[in-house]
């Protein structure tokens, strides 16, 4: 079973960038597909983005394609989130996430993730 930890969140203006990190434990990092979500205050946790087992599939949600970038470090196991050209609207709580699967697919459904970290909230300022 792995747990997760996110870390690299806090306050940013408009335009900035942060890179999120999520430090795995307890499994075998390469077993797992990875992803992040997010959720703002009244909202669903939505989809982000994800990243297969190899690194070899990539998947993002509308809203920050060419913006986020997810990639992942299996001799650290660790993925990030590169976040860049940030926006009010990406202010969330920010969720990574895992899957035991070793395939190309790409899962947006939280149903597929069954390893959650606590979360580290992004605050985009004016």
């Amino acid at each position: 079973q792995v747990q997760l930890v996110e870390s690299g969140g806090g306050l940013v203006q408009a335009g900035g960038s942060l890179r999120l990190s999520c430090a795995a434990s307890g499994g075998t990092f390469g077993n797992y597909a990875m992803a992040w979500f997010r959720q703002a205050p009244g909202k669903e946790r939505e989809f982000v983005g994800a990243i297969n087992y190899d690194g070899g599939s990539l998947y993002y949600a509308d809203s920050v394609k060419g913006r986020f970038t997810v990639s992942r470090d299996n001799d650290k196991i660790t993925v990030y989130l590169q976040m860049n050209s940030l926006k009010l609207g990406d202010t969330a709580v920010y969720y990574c996430a895992a899957a035991q699967y070793k395939g190309p697919v790409i899962f947006t459904s939280r149903s597929h993730y069954a390893y959650w970290g606590q979360g580290t909230q992004v605050t985009v300022s004016s």
